[in-house]
């Protein structure tokens, strides 16, 4: 498996969602969202609401506030949605 300028942040978030705040966060959204970082693959815990790809580079720079989202979102972002309102 290839690794990612992204792994130390992943493993940060992943840390987190485990934590009382994280519980609590991951219960008030209520959805699964799923991030497809290239070059790795899928999510196996089943079908997410969103999903989410990114570059490596731009998802690090997203998520550490160098980038805009929305400025992704115009450029470069990928997402897809199962959310109906």
């Amino acid at each position: 498996m290839a690794e990612l300028k992204s792994d130390n942040l992943l493993e940060m978030m992943k840390f987190h969602l485990t934590t009382d705040a994280g519980k609590e966060l991951t219960k008030k959204i209520g959805l699964v969202y799923q991030l497809n970082i290239a070059p790795q693959g899928e999510y196996e815990g089943g079908k997410p609401d969103v999903i989410f790809s990114f570059k490596d580079d731009d998802f690090l720079e997203i998520a550490t506030g160098k980038m805009n989202p929305q400025v992704a979102f115009m450029r470069e972002l990928e997402f897809s949605s199962e959310i109906h309102s």
